[in-house]
């Protein structure tokens, strides 16, 4: 999964079959410090997110299965959701350590 932020929308005139419907945004990648990295590219947008909008997005085989109600497109690249809030933690500054109390997927 990778970052990225809607730019604005992309208009198709003509569309692989299974794809009429579905919106097309133009996002910009974004690294994990929400710098641009690469170019600008088009996704298909699942969750209905606007200009703006900081999003998470997957690449290939998992963004031709995020599409609704459709088995299979040729789509490399989905936004999936929407970020509400993004904390950043620095490099090696992750506490691995097991807190007490019922884990239910042991």
């Amino acid at each position: 999964m990778i970052f990225g932020q809607v730019h604005g929308t992309a208009v198709c005139t003509i569309k692989y079959a299974g794809t009429e419907g579905l919106k097309l945004l133009v996002v910009q990648p974004l690294n994990k410090k929400l710098e641009p990295i690469g170019a600008l590219q088009v996704a298909v947008d699942v969750v209905d997110a606007g200009i703006g909008d900081l999003c998470m997005m997957v690449r290939s085989r998992e963004a031709a299965l995020a599409m609704p109600e459709i088995t299979f497109v040729p789509v490399d690249l989905a936004l999936v959701g929407i970020i509400d809030e993004l904390i950043v933690r620095p490099d090696g500054d992750f506490d691995y350590t097991l807190r007490s109390g019922v884990t239910h997927y042991s």
